[in-house]
């Protein structure tokens, strides 16, 4: 694999910079090109994908939410939508996607898996609702809980 892209989607929630320059700094390790797909799926589909370098994450770390930006697009449930997402991926050459966010979110990861085999896609769970099966805790549940906790 030789470039990846990374997307935000759904809700924002603290951490989400933080897993995104995980992302980039280990990919940039081993040689992998990374983009950044800015506004989730709607990005995707107005091609809204630019090059990451170690420069683009590097203080990033301390900000809410995530610097990608994140959007709700629920025309991305149309297959002829989800298509034109899948030719701007192609058209860089990624092949593969990292997507950040909730059960929404993984619903459009898989969404893409199924029709395109060639971009593989893996998700990081980022939700305050920790609502998803499989893990303990989500990215930035945490932060949710003890916000709530301190303002009772």
């Amino acid at each position: 694999m030789k470039k990846i892209a990374v997307l935000t989607s759904g809700g924002d929630s603290p951490g989400m910079n933080a897993a995104i320059r995980a992302v980039v700094r280990k990919a940039l390790y081993h040689n992998i090109e990374v983009y950044g797909v800015y506004q989730g799926y709607q990005g995707l589909i107005n091609d809204d994908i630019r090059k990451l370098e170690l420069g683009s994450v590097g203080d990033i770390i301390q900000r809410g939410g995530t610097f990608l930006y994140s959007a709700r697009c629920p025309e991305f449930k149309e297959k002829e939508v989800r298509q034109k997402g899948i030719e701007n991926l192609r058209k860089r050459g990624i092949e593969g996607l990292v997507v950040i966010g909730g059960d929404g979110s993984y619903r459009g990861a898989q969404r893409i898996s199924e029709e395109c085999k060639e971009i593989q896609t893996i998700g990081i769970p980022g939700t305050i609702d920790n609502d998803i099966n499989g893990t303990d805790f989500t990215i930035g549940f945490d932060t949710a809980l003890n916000t709530i906790i301190e303002s009772v």
